[in-house]
């Protein structure tokens, strides 16, 4: 019975350590900027998009320019969010057994 309750033990260090994680990651923000910082876009822990800024400058190109940086700086964002939550997620898996976790985004 001992294996039984150490295995459970890990489960309810891993859910606490998870929901720790979690409210984490949900105070994370991460900026992605394109075109020499023309755009720059803020998405929260959850991925949504929290700002976009615009220079004047940019405002005064072609529309599919405008466009174009708007998707690099969105994406640019995605990849440090991605990262930044893959970071926290290992943090609370770290020791307890569980290689290759990955959170889902």
């Amino acid at each position: 019975m001992t294996d039984f309750t150490k295995i459970l033990d890990k489960a309810k260090e891993l859910e606490a350590k998870m929901k720790e994680s979690q409210e984490k990651i949900k105070e994370i923000k991460v900026e992605g900027i394109s075109g020499s910082s023309s755009v720059k876009i803020i998405l929260d822990g959850e991925g949504e998009m929290q700002k976009i800024e615009l220079s004047d400058e940019i405002m005064r190109e072609d529309k599919n320019i405008v466009e174009d940086l708007i998707l690099a700086a969105h994406n640019s964002a995605k990849s440090k969010l991605k990262s930044k939550t893959t970071d926290e997620i290992s943090k609370a898996t770290s020791g307890l057994g569980i290689p290759g976790f990955k959170w889902p985004l």
